[in-house]
């Protein structure tokens, strides 16, 4: 068995660069160039008392991503070893579904998500996007101002993702206060897993009961012959996933456009498409930026560090994208996909066009109705939401001509 190198024992004894401190936020930058520092492998702390080892390296991050023999998604041996009321431990225990799981149950899982997302149709999904945008600008477009957060990018998602799944408009603040919550792993973590937990649960006993045209149902009746307990933790895992991380892809998108005028204005001329702004989100500032989690199987050298077992090694996407972004004077096109936002390997991102849809047409439907968009706030004055596993705007605000989508002449 291969054992630590005293420089490697030194490096676990150093002081963790903290993601969960409320600077964290503010400036992810100086901790991911603090990260950087140490190599293609840094040492950081989730919450207080959690440590990790973060990936900030892209051939590193490529290896550990394509190395199922080393690396798993398991964290059951990690869960023994933190408290039960750990901030961060919603976002990381184990449940019965493909991001926790290896082999043929990942394989089985991705599958029966992969062959129900199938069944959507792209133009079925734009229609869901074009009413949703519909009804959250015919409340605020006549008042002239709004917080593009609070009032677009957070109800948005939460109208088409329960739309897919069959539930309601109605349930969609619930859906947003807990996911809220759920992902900043603060004071509030438990509640929100709680809250959230309850809300699928209730949605997988209304499906069992009836079937509907939506992915629960699919899910339900998918040849895999998931049990309903695997359905309603396939159902956690992919309606959050939807809702939140693209909440903040859409949100730090259009922070981007309306930071620059003339990049503004080449969007909503059609000279330039929505897609190219989406996609240099995802290169330089993704919105799931700290939640590749992995853990050794057993105790191993990588790329220079000894791995111990039952600790997460995380890639960091955010401090991948922060490379990139130092890299702009490159040649790049920005709808160069070498950006690592979607993961690589086994567990990549199974539905990222439908992702990718959903964040185009709501930045084009909004833009349309609503071509005059400005920001109260200069970029550098908006505040992020505190949390180790994200990039997310607390707010946006906007000003804007009045208007309806129902008001003779409106666009589109």
């Amino acid at each position: 068995m291969t054992h630590p190198s005293p420089a490697e024992q030194a490096f676990s004894l150093a002081a963790p660069v903290r993601l969960w401190e409320e600077g964290f936020a503010r400036d992810p930058y100086s901790s991911y160039a603090a990260l950087r520092a140490q190599g293609p492998v840094g040492w950081a702390e989730l919450a207080p008392g959690v440590p990790a080892y973060v990936v900030t390296d892209r051939r590193a991050a490529l290896d550990l991503l394509h190395d199922t023999e080393t690396f798993s998604h398991d964290p059951r041996p990690w869960e023994a070893t933190v408290p039960d009321d750990s901030p961060v431990l919603g976002m990381m225990r184990w449940r019965p579904n493909t991001l926790f799981a290896d082999g043929a149950a990942h394989l089985r899982y991705r599958t029966s998500l992969i062959d129900a997302f199938d069944l959507v149709e792209p133009h079925d999904l734009r229609a869901r996007v074009h009413r949703a945008v519909h009804l959250l600008v015919s409340r605020f477009g006549p008042r002239g101002e709004a917080d593009l957060v609070a009032d677009f990018t957070r109800p948005l998602m939460a109208l088409v993702f329960n739309s897919l799944f069959g539930l309601p408009d109605s349930a969609g603040d619930r859906l947003d206060a807990a996911l809220g919550k759920l992902i900043e792993g603060g004071a509030q973590a438990a509640e929100g897993e709680a809250e959230y937990g309850g809300y699928v649960l209730e949605l997988i006993a209304a499906k069992t009961e009836r079937r509907g045209d939506d992915l629960t149902s699919w899910l339900l009746d998918h040849p895999a012959g998931l049990t309903p307990e695997e359905v309603t933790w396939q159902v956690f895992l992919t309606l959050g996933a939807g809702h939140e991380p693209t909440a903040n892809l859409v949100s730090n998108a259009l922070s981007r456009i309306l930071g620059n005028p003339e990049y503004y204005s080449t969007l909503t001329s059609g000279a330039r498409p929505v897609t190219d702004a989406v996609l240099e989100v995802l290169r330089h500032e993704t919105p799931l930026a700290n939640y590749g989690i992995h853990y050794a199987r057993t105790p191993v050298t990588f790329h220079g560090v000894w791995i111990r077992a039952a600790v997460p090694v995380v890639i960091s996407y955010g401090a991948l994208a922060h490379a990139a972004e130092q890299d702009r004077g490159t040649d790049r096109h920005p709808s160069d996909a070498s950006h690592l936002s979607w993961s690589a390997g086994p567990h990549a991102c199974p539905v990222k066009q439908h992702t990718l849809l959903i964040a185009t047409e709501a930045i084009e439907r909004l833009t349309q109705w609503l071509p005059d968009l400005e920001p109260v706030l200069p970029r550098e004055r908006l505040s992020w939401r505190p949390g180790p596993f994200h990039r997310s705007l607390t707010a946006l605000p906007v000003r804007f001509s009045p208007r309806s989508p129902d008001q003779p002449g409106g666009r589109p």
